[in-house]
C-alpha cells in the first residue's frame, strides 16, 4: 500500500472536512462516503498510516472510526491483516433488500405527509443520475441512484430512518461492485426512477409503491445472480 493509491489521495482532499476537534464519528462519515461513491470497493486494505496522514489525525481517532465502520459491517478486521472494505455474499444482498422493502416501500405509502424539500430532493437525484448518464459516468449514476433511494426513504420524514438508510445503501454500494458492467446494471433503472418519482409527485402513491417493489425483485436478482456467478 502506497500514497499513491487513489483513495488515499481523495481521503487527502477531504481533509477541509474535518478540523482539530474531528471526532471519530466525522472520520467514519467521510469513508463512508467514499464507499457511498464507489471510491473504495470491496477488499480495500486501508493502512492505518496512509488513511491517517491523508486525513491528518491521529491513528487512535481512525481505529475508532474503523471500529465504528466494523459495526455497520462496512469493513472488517482482518487479525495481523489489517482493516478492510468488507466483502459482501449474496445472502448479505438478500438481507439487504428485505430491509429495504420494509423501509422504502412503508416510506413512499406515506409520502403524501412529505414536504416540498423531500419531493424536490427525488427530482434532483434522478436528474443527476440522467445527466451523469449522458455523460457516461456509470459510476455516478450508482452514486446518483444512492441518492434517489435516500431520498426515497427521506420521503418517511424519519432522522432515524435517514441514518439507517444510508448505511443501508453504503453497504448495498459494495454490493453493486460484483456487476462487471455497471453501464448495463445501472442505466435501465433511470427510466425507472424517473417514473416513480412522476408517480409520487401525482400523488398516485399505490402505483409508485408497486413499481418500487418490481424494482426491487428485478435488481436483488440482477445481483444474486451475478455472484452465483462468481461462486462457480
Amino acid at each position: 500500500m502506497t500514497a499513491t493509491d487513489p483513495w488515499v489521495d481523495l481521503l487527502a482532499g477531504d481533509r477541509s472536512l474535518l478540523d482539530r476537534t474531528s471526532t471519530a464519528e466525522r472520520v467514519a462519515d467521510v469513508l463512508r462516503q467514499r464507499i457511498i461513491e464507489g471510491a473504495l470497493p470491496p477488499g480495500t486494505r486501508l493502512s492505518e498510516e496512509n488513511a491517517g496522514r491523508a486525513l491528518s489525525v491521529s491513528r487512535n481517532t481512525l481505529r475508532e472510526a474503523f471500529r465504528l465502520l466494523v459495526h455497520e459491517r462496512l469493513l472488517v478486521h482482518e487479525f495481523h491483516r489489517g482493516v478492510f472494505v468488507r466483502v459482501l455474499s449474496a445472502e448479505d444482498v438478500v438481507d439487504l433488500y428485505r430491509i429495504r422493502r420494509m423501509l422504502e416501500t412503508s416510506a413512499v405509502r406515506h409520502a403524501d405527509s412529505a414536504g416540498p424539500a423531500r419531493l424536490a430532493a427525488l427530482d434532483q437525484a434522478v436528474s443527476a443520475g440522467e445527466l451523469a448518464s449522458k455523460e457516461q459516468r456509470w459510476l455516478d449514476v450508482g452514486t446518483a441512484n444512492m441518492r434517489f433511494h435516500q431520498a426515497i426513504a427521506g420521503l418517511a420524514g424519519s432522522p432515524r430512518v435517514d441514518e439507517i438508510m444510508g448505511q443501508l445503501l453504503a453497504e448495498l454500494r459494495l454490493a453493486f461492485h460484483v456487476m462487471s458492467r455497471p453501464r448495463e446494471f445501472h442505466e435501465p433503472y433511470l427510466e425507472l426512477n424517473r417514473t416513480i418519482t412522476e408517480l409520487i409527485g401525482q400523488g398516485r402513491l399505490t402505483e409508485a409503491e408497486a413499481r418500487l417493489a418490481e424494482y426491487f425483485d428485478a435488481a436483488q436478482e440482477q445481483l444474486v445472480d451475478a455472484y452465483r456467478q462468481i461462486a462457480r
